[in-house]
């Protein structure tokens, strides 16, 4: 299994890079399938945020769904725990997914009231999809666009990869109804969906 370690705005080393790899050699344990472990490391030079001025961010590429986790802290060795422990977590609740997918009963969400506020764009990931970045006409308003290649699935799958990486909410298109959609989290395990009265053309064999 391959970990890329990299910095922003940061420089990542030698020491750290090692004390990284030994870390995450337990998560072969839980993902013995996964290709790679993309480490990002970035720094905030705001002395206001001290607290939180480490960001450890960690991405497994396996050839399911991506499972992310990251944490702040005021030094990043405390901030890679941190991260670490969050996607052990996810990485147990794949396995056991795994496990028990015949079992499992479906969660369906029932609310249909808008989100709690979204999380700000440069907390989603990188790595999946393309971002572009433009200006709204002649005004100072900066619009970041961000394309996904997406799968349409159930809503019961959209919420298990929400979990997986970390989000408050999950964009996917319904294999049942073929209607654009969102997950969100609401409070504890409540979850609500919201969907356009517009389907979109699902393949047959996606259904």
């Amino acid at each position: 299994m391959e970990i890329v370690v990299a910095g922003r705005h940061t420089e990542v080393l030698p020491k750290y890079r090692a004390f990284v790899e030994q870390k995450l050699a337990k998560v072969e344990q839980l993902a013995p399938r996964a290709q790679r472990i993309d480490v990002l490391v970035s720094h905030e030079v705001n002395p206001r945020q001290a607290d939180s001025s480490e960001r450890v961010e960690l991405t497994v590429v396996d050839k399911g769904p991506v499972i992310r986790a990251e944490a702040c802290a005021d030094d990043r060795y405390a901030a890679l725990d941190l991260a670490l422990a969050k996607l052990l977590e996810r990485l147990r609740r794949t396995r056991d997914r795994r496990k028990d997918h015949r079992n499992h009963t479906p969660l369906t969400p029932v609310d249909v009231r808008p989100p709690e506020p979204a999380p700000v764009a440069d907390d989603v990931p990188e790595g999946d999809g393309s971002v572009t970045e433009h200006m709204l006409g002649d005004s100072p308003v900066l619009i970041r666009e961000k394309l996904h290649e997406a799968q349409p699935m159930t809503i019961d799958d959209a919420l298990y990869e929400m979990e997986l990486v970390g989000h408050d909410f999950f964009l996917f298109v319904d294999a049942e109804t073929a209607q654009p959609s969102v997950a969100y989290r609401r409070r504890g395990w409540s979850y609500g969906v919201i969907k356009l009265d517009t389907p979109v053309a699902v393949p047959a064999a996606a259904r």
